[in-house]
Formats: structure tokens, sequence, C-alpha cells
């Protein structure tokens, strides 16, 4: 693999996507209070708190799965994309400036990571009438 700014670029942002994505998921499923009480001040129960830290889980599974084949990355990124941006609107509709940085860093990552993809195709220029 040829070294270059684009790669150097898509792993560190890989890398910052699972430093904030791992802790996040993990304190759901494990339940740290702070987590819970954040969770239940936005209306999720801990059922809901447990399957949002059980999904997310799949997610990094799937985009650490990613080193070994690519493809996974992908679809782990297209997988967890939904979930920073409900957590970034959520964050946002009920006020919670301080907690919105994370969620609005892994949208931004998201759209990065998806668009150095090389297997996925942005084409924004083409205007094809149905």
């Amino acid at each position: 693999m040829k070294i270059t700014f684009k790669n150097i670029l898509y792993w560190v942002l890989y890398i910052g996507y699972l430093y904030i994505i791992v802790p996040s998921s993990l304190f759901k499923i494990f339940q740290r209070p702070a987590m819970m009480q954040s969770m239940e001040s936005l209306g999720f129960n801990k059922t809901w708190t447990l399957a949002i830290g059980i999904a997310e889980v799949i997610g990094v599974v799937l985009v650490i799965l990613g080193l070994y084949r690519s493809q996974f990355r992908t679809i782990g990124i297209l997988f967890l994309f939904p979930f920073a941006i409900g957590a970034f609107t959520t964050h946002m509709a009920h006020q919670e400036y301080h907690h919105y940085g994370h969620s609005l860093i892994m949208c931004c990552i998201s759209a990065i990571l998806l668009f150095l993809d090389s297997r996925i195709k942005i084409n924004l220029s083409s205007t094809k009438k149905l």
C-alpha cells in the first residue's frame, strides 16, 4: 500500500472513530451510571439503552473486522452512521450542547471515511433525469 496523505488521513480518522464509539457503546452495555442517567434523561429506559449499546457493539465489531476484510469496515461505518446522526439530533433537541460534540464528530468522520473509501462512489455532479 502506497503511503499518501489520503491513506494517513483515513487511518487516523479510523482510529479516532473507534476511540469515540467503543467506550460509548460499552458504557451502555455495562450500564455505567452516568450513561444510564443521560440516556434516561433523553427518554431511553434500560432496555432501549442496552439495545442501542448492543447494536453499536455489533457495528464496532464490523468496523474492527474491517482490519482483515475491508468490506466489513464499510458495512460497519454505514451501520453506525444512523446512530451518530441520531445521537447528534437527540442531544441538540434536548439542548444538551455539552454532549453533542462527540456525536457531531462521529457524523463528520463517518462521512469522510465513506468519502475516502474507494468502494463507495459519491457523484454530486450528475444530474440524470428519471
